[in-house]
């Protein structure tokens, strides 16, 4: 199965811009959209940025990633907080060879613990907690986090939690490749080593590249930039 391990860091959990408008990293986002291609796989995935919603009487940032290649299709709504960008509540609609299934995902920040119920139609099948030893982030939302801080030197690194942790560390500035230009990127690793993202090195911070490592290897190349302000 492609598991989560391949929406990050797929699940997860990302140069060609169509359009460029000049957006700072700690404006409102609401209604970015990027696109990534797959490979080896070939296939799709897609950022959408819905801005603000409301969950249970909190105000909560609010994100959709698609992803789609033979045989598998993921679909995640991903609420979560908004200065922090730890996650609330995640909803999944998985579509494969072997059927489909609803995945629904609790967070709680103040326990360290989130909750995962599986369903296929009505009928919940499955249900675990998962406890760390600090906050629980997601791996769809990590390649945005060096979005909120405000500078980033080689060295810098922090603990990321799934809820197994990780070291994700900065490690280098690199120029790329990607669909025919070349961008400076920031160069980030995780200890342990199951993947690589890259980041642009500008105030958008657009997660240009994230490669998976372990068991099956792939990589996310950033296709396609949009943005519409709602505003």
């Amino acid at each position: 199965m492609l598991n989560k391990a391949l929406i990050i860091v797929v699940s997860l959990g990302m140069l060609f811009l169509c359009c460029f408008l000049p957006i700072n990293i700690t404006s409102a986002t609401e209604g970015e959209s990027i696109s990534y291609v797959i490979r080896p796989l070939g296939g799709r995935a897609v950022y959408t940025d819905l801005g603000t919603a409301e969950l249970e009487g909190e105000r909560m940032h609010l994100m959709t990633f698609s992803t789609d290649v033979i045989g598998f299709q993921d679909t995640e709504k991903v609420y979560s907080h908004p200065d922090s960008l730890l996650p609330r509540r995640v909803e999944r609609d998985v579509s494969w060879w072997f059927g489909k299934e609803r995945i629904i995902e609790e967070y709680d920040q103040k326990n360290f613990t989130v909750t995962i119920k599986k369903f296929k139609g009505n009928k919940k099948v499955d249900e675990q907690v998962l406890k760390g030893d600090g906050p629980i982030y997601n791996a769809i939302l990590l390649p945005f986090y060096p979005r909120i801080i405000s500078n980033l030197d080689i060295g810098w690194s922090f603990t990321f939690r799934l809820p197994q942790t990780f070291e994700v560390k900065l490690v280098s500035i690199d120029e790329i490749k990607i669909n025919g230009a070349r961008r400076n990127a920031y160069h980030f690793t995780s200890n342990p080593d199951k993947f690589e993202i890259w980041v642009s090195k500008d105030d958008f911070r657009l997660p240009l590249k994230i490669k998976g490592k372990g068991g099956f290897n792939y990589s996310l190349l950033m296709k396609e930039y949009y943005f519409k302000s709602g505003k």
